[in-house]
């Protein structure tokens, strides 16, 4: 086997465990409960938002119902969830 074809397919094998790693993302679900402020602190602490991207999803949640707030692998999003659901938040993890 070449060189280039190990390299390559090594090259594969990463770009698809990528791909896999990223089929789960964090639900964010709308309730009467929590204030914007809470929603977007939790967010900014939790999921590593910016302010504006944590206000936005604010807003979706409120507006749609729900809103997707992280995406990656189950092993980083299953603890920031159980956070999320800690502080009072409506928020499952889902495949995408």
């Amino acid at each position: 086997m070449s060189r280039y074809s190990v390299h390559h397919e090594e090259a594969l094998l990463e770009e698809l465990l990528e791909a896999t790693e990223r089929h789960h993302e964090i639900v964010l679900h709308n309730d009467d409960v929590n204030t914007f402020e809470h929603v977007i602190v939790c967010l900014m602490e939790i999921c590593g938002h910016d302010p504006i991207q944590a206000e936005q999803c604010a807003h979706i949640v409120h507006y749609n119902g729900k809103c997707s707030v992280k995406r990656g692998a189950f092993e980083d999003l299953e603890p920031r969830c159980t956070a999320l659901q800690d502080r009072g938040l409506s928020a499952i993890i889902a495949r995408s």
